[in-house]
């Protein structure tokens, strides 16, 4: 099937001089692009679809460079404690959550997205909090940053998380003021082994709920998605969505190479190519925790404290060995590092592993600086001598730009994000969300790099504001890169997959303060239309 599509702008991401009419495609590939003449011998062809953009705009389809699909869907349905401003709206709400769900004495209850820095107590809501919405269900909530949380006693308790349970490494157990009993507060591996210990068996179908994630994505323009830190249970589920024929859009999956690295050995049909939408791109690894929850791993001191930096996942030897592993066996790592410590100890240790390493392949495989919100500008240099890609979370300049100001001071905290030094170094920068930490709004991603200012509508770093032209490159074309695929998608270009989506206004020409008001009128897979807004609102 051939469709042409003409009467709107067309950004090819090729170059920003580009001018592009029309785009002819035939079974999902691009043939032509060009000038609407060149092209006017298909208008009158009856096997070609004509589709006319009615003055919208055409741009190569969003890419999310990192992410977690398949837990979008599963915390769309867990109590939304995004919106909550003090302890009292949190047990309203899940008080509130429990009786609509018709929750039975002893179900599990899981809330997602509170932030102690937005809450009048300007505290995290431990269980004491927490005890008072029920001792019956065990209830367990999840920082929006996805790095802390809280757990009332009845959670504690089916964890089995006591005075005796010591803190794990990389994690900490919060405790009672001159105690050791628990106080229901949990960092990091301390948080992950409640959830996993107490929450794994919620009743859901994460099939369903997978599909609902994938729908989030489409409706924003995204046609690849990531799952990172895939975990074995989850790559699974990612293959019976596969196999179903059930996954809309590409899946890039991560697991992680501290737990199970076999998983991209044991499922070779998957390993660095697609089969039904599903890619096992390499590994993740994770080495600190978050800046707005005061758990990333710091040069030097917070804010306001006189020693605390944060603190690492993993000793430098560990690290060592993990990056051996992924350079070894010929595998991109991602490497989740908040933190300017935690870069230092990914950017030395991946360096001496490459020395070490006989892979005659070593120089290319493409690793991967998750975040990036403290790096500094020497650890970037350093990215350029190892070819490392910073994908940033560039968000964190509004959901947190003013939480960093505070925690950080103004000289660090202004220098969050800094995605102009990383571009003008000539890195290939991509932008991402982490979603569900925060929504795979791609033109909301776009307007925080272009200009900077936090909730408060403070301009943070706006030294490090980006050109909308690169900002939409870091979700498209260099986003394409870190998986390897800049030769398929990524720009709209002969030979390359038709991947599309339609916007109600062109980036490069609307005002740079309306750039989040742009609409995503349609997504495009391969020249198969998987969202059309006018459609959706009639559903």
């Amino acid at each position: 099937m051939k469709q042409l599509y003409y009467g709107g702008d067309i950004i090819t991401m090729e170059n920003e001089e580009d001018v592009a009419e029309a785009v002819l495609i035939e079974d999902g590939v691009i043939k032509k692009v060009g000038h609407l003449e060149e092209l006017q011998t298909f208008m009158g062809d009856p096997n070609v679809m004509k589709v006319d953009l009615k003055g919208n705009t055409l741009m190569p389809g969003f890419i999310d460079p990192h992410g977690h699909v398949s837990m979008v869907g599963p915390m769309s349905i867990m109590a939304d404690l995004s919106v909550c401003e003090s302890f009292d709206d949190i047990i309203y709400t899940l008080k509130s959550y429990i009786h609509h769900k018709g929750l039975k004495k002893g179900d599990p209850v899981v809330g997602f997205g509170y932030d102690h820095n937005f809450l009048k107590e300007e505290k995290h809501p431990t269980k004491d909090v927490l005890n008072q919405v029920s001792m019956e269900h065990p209830i367990f909530i999840s920082h929006a940053s996805g790095h802390v949380g809280c757990a009332n006693d009845a959670a504690l308790k089916l964890a089995g998380i006591d005075e005796n349970t010591p803190d794990e490494d990389g994690g900490v157990i919060g405790r009672i003021e001159g105690t050791r009993e628990p106080n229901g507060y949990l960092e990091e591996g301390s948080m992950m082994s409640l959830r996993k210990n107490a929450f794994s068996d919620i009743n859901m179908d994460y099939v369903q709920l997978t599909n609902l994630g994938q729908d989030i994505y489409i409706k924003n323009g995204i046609t690849t998605v990531q799952d990172g830190a895939t975990s074995h249970e989850t790559l699974e589920l990612l293959k019976t969505l596969a196999e179903r024929d059930d996954l809309k859009v590409d899946v890039v999956a991560y697991p992680l190479v501290v737990e199970n690295p076999d998983d991209m050995k044991k499922n070779e049909t998957y390993a660095k190519q697609y089969h039904k939408r599903l890619k096992i791109g390499g590994y993740k690894l994770f080495l600190d925790g978050s800046p707005q929850g005061k758990t990333a791993w710091l040069t030097e001191p917070y804010e306001g404290e006189e020693s605390y930096r944060g603190y690492p996942w993993y000793q430098d030897e560990q690290v060592k060995q993990y990056v051996s592993q992924a350079i070894n066996d010929n595998v991109q790592l991602l490497t989740h590092c908040n933190g300017d410590a935690a870069s230092d100890q990914l950017l030395k240790n991946y360096e001496a592993a490459l020395q070490e390493s006989n892979n005659a392949n070593k120089h290319h495989l493409r690793p991967v600086m998750i975040h990036c919100q403290t790096v500094r500008y020497d650890q970037l240099d350093k990215m350029v001598e190892l070819s490392m890609i910073p994908s940033i979370f560039l968000p964190h300049t509004y959901y947190w730009g003013d939480v960093h100001l505070k925690n950080l001071g103004h000289e660090r905290g202004s220098r969050i994000s800094p995605a102009k030094s990383a571009f003008n170094r000539g890195l290939v920068v991509n932008f991402h969300q982490d979603a569900p930490v925060v929504k795979p709004d791609m033109l909301h991603t776009i307007w925080c790099a272009v200009n900077r200012i936090t909730r408060k509508g403070v301009k943070i770093g706006p030294e490090e504001c980006v050109p909308v032209y690169d900002a939409l490159k870091a979700v498209t074309i260099n986003a394409a890169y870190a998986y390897f695929e800049e030769d398929q998608k990524g720009s709209i270009k002969e030979g390359k997959l038709a991947d599309f989506v339609i916007l109600d206004q062109n980036p490069l020409k609307v005002d740079k303060m309306k750039l989040k008001d742009i609409q995503v009128v349609e997504t495009i897979k391969e020249g198969n239309t998987i969202y059309n807004m006018d459609f959706a609102a009639t559903k």
